[in-house]
């Protein structure tokens, strides 16, 4: 309850006298509710978890401290008679958490009552306890064991897509839910596809194979990139290579509580524009990591959050020649209170396989 309590204080400051939460990862993060429907109705002294008669007793068990009401799968009619009873006038919801006809219908149906956007919920999210670590690790450990099972599998005439489904099915007979999102596996110039999806190229000698993936464990996901070469490496893979992984190493040694995530993008960004290849890293350092694949806070150069103890983000620079090939390295690191642990342990020296 104790999040619900930080919500409460998101209530007194967006000035409204509840919120009314959708979005399926703030939805568990506050009840431990992890069916796939459901509302929850914050007040300055209730908790309300709506859901349809499937989940009823499921809500019961897993949200104490929630009061469950039984509500057809719309959920309106059951809101339209929560909250006359309750006399709200002004009803917070996340700015990103309800379609366009759910706030035209929501809207109509609790009048006199005002829905206003609210930001800032998902941020709750943001600095994880000790349990989120743990699960977040957990789903870490399954990911990294499924790289080590790969790598046999990574050789000339292997085809991407079978070597997405194996990693897939290999993570799920380890303990591992699902998948945390569809699975990586880009070879040769596809490589300089930052997210080439798997596809039936057939694997060759002197390919960089890049995969990223990652697992997810009781609703936490993990979040990994690896790059190898086949047969042999080039000068130019070499050289490419190294610039990454410098760039990341440089990244690790520096973030810090305290950082904001546009510093601490700069941290490897300037590694590799200072090699000639700034424009060939299109994308943030990283992102935030927990019951989403992509939270916040970010590591991008438009950032302004600060960095502090508890926050789990990706550190993946990058650099994509197209024609040619990319590489991509990505750790999953915790903040902190001097720095940053890294929790991923898949091996990062370039790999000739």
């Amino acid at each position: 309850m104790g999040r619900v309590d930080r919500l409460r204080t998101v209530i007194v400051q967006q000035h409204v006298e509840a919120m009314l939460i959708g979005k399926a990862e703030n939805r568990r993060h506050l009840t431990g509710f992890t069916g796939s429907a459901g509302f929850v109705l914050i007040t300055a002294s209730e908790a309300l978890l709506l859901v349809d008669f499937r989940y009823v007793e499921q809500a019961a068990a897993q949200a104490p401290g929630f009061e469950v009401v039984k509500a057809d799968r719309q959920f309106i009619d059951a809101l339209a008679e929560l909250v006359p009873a309750r006399a709200l006038s002004r009803i917070g919801f996340e700015a990103d958490g309800l379609t366009y006809k759910q706030y035209d219908e929501f809207s109509k149906r609790l009048a006199p009552a005002t829905l206003l956007p609210v930001d800032g919920v998902d941020r709750l999210r943001w600095v994880k306890d000790g349990e989120e670590i743990a699960r977040i690790s957990k789903a870490v450990e399954i990911a990294d064991a499924a790289f080590a099972h790969i790598r046999s599998f990574l050789r000339p005439g292997a085809v991407e897509r079978d070597i997405a489904t194996e990693m897939e099915f290999f993570m799920r007979r380890h303990g591992a839910e699902k998948e945390a999102f569809e699975t990586i596996v880009a070879s040769g110039p596809r490589s300089a596809l930052p997210h080439g999806r798997a596809a039936d190229r057939v694997l060759a000698n002197g390919d960089f194979v890049t995969l990223d993936f990652g697992a997810t464990f009781q609703g936490y996901v993990s979040d990994c990139t690896r790059t190898v070469v086949l047969s042999e490496a080039s000068r130019k893979h070499q050289d490419i290579y190294g610039i990454v992984l410098a760039a990341q190493q440089a990244a690790l040694q520096g973030i810090k509580p305290g950082m904001s995530g546009k510093d601490a993008d700069a941290l490897a960004r300037t590694i590799i524009a200072q090699a000639g290849h700034g424009d060939a890293f299109g994308h943030s350092l990283g992102h935030g990591v927990g019951l989403a694949v992509h939270e916040g806070p970010s590591l991008s150069p438009r950032e302004e959050a600060i960095l502090a103890p508890g926050h789990v983000v990706t550190v993946e620079p990058g650099i994509y020649l197209p024609g040619w090939g990319g590489v991509r390295i990505e750790d999953l690191v915790v903040v902190t209170e001097n720095g940053c642990r890294s929790l991923t342990r898949a091996p990062k020296e370039l790999l000739i396989l």
